[in-house]
């Protein structure tokens, strides 16, 4: 499947084992591709997600805000705020959690990010829902008849897994139907790049 990944998938892939790795995360999970997507500039997602309003450059206003969310879903050691509300349905109030346990070890102590796991091999690992995205990207390049597997797929895939990422973009209007519009003109026929 790697050898269908154009440069800038690969460069994606790259940049969320980099975020992995300064978090201290045992693996590259979602939310690091959802990360590394959101650094590229002068690719098909980058101009997707500018399209949607989810733009300027690294330090945009519109990607620090989806940063901040998907900081703040890791906060609560990965889960979605749909979650959370299920978990808060059972008498389960998640922010108390949270709050006892950065109380007693520290802010952001329930996501995830340890420095002390994942070293030994000199890889990160993927995650099962990285995983999937990757899997999903696969599946939606050859639904759309594409011969190769860019950052707009993983951008697509990340869309449609639940989870943190997805509904941090969704939060910011970046759905898989807002997306297949953007790069695919009503999802009924293939764009061309340039």
């Amino acid at each position: 499947m790697f050898e269908r990944f154009t440069q800038d998938a690969r460069a994606v892939v790259r940049g969320a084992v980099e975020h992995a790795e300064r978090a201290g995360a045992g693996t590259v999970d979602a939310e690091h591709l959802l990360l590394a997507l959101l650094e590229r500039e002068g690719s098909r997602a980058s101009f997707a997600l500018a399209s949607l309003g989810v733009a300027g450059g690294v330090a945009g206003a519109g990607r620090q805000s989806v940063r901040d969310a998907v900081a703040e879903g890791r906060r609560r050691a990965g889960l979605s705020r749909a979650d959370a509300d299920a978990l808060a349905g059972l008498g389960i109030d998640v922010s108390e959690i949270v709050a006892r346990v950065e109380e007693v070890h520290g802010v952001g102590a329930m996501s995830g990010d340890r420095g002390d796991r994942g070293w030994w091999s000199g890889r990160r690992a993927f995650g099962r829902d990285a995983k999937g995205v990757l899997e999903r990207s696969l599946r939606t390049a050859i639904a759309h008849g594409d011969r190769h597997i860019g950052d707009e797929h993983l951008l697509l895939a990340l869309t449609t897994g639940g989870g943190v990422a997805a509904e941090a973009l969704a939060d910011h209007g970046v759905t898989h139907e807002s997306l297949t519009r953007v790069l695919y003109g009503g999802g009924e026929g293939r764009a061309k790049a340039g």
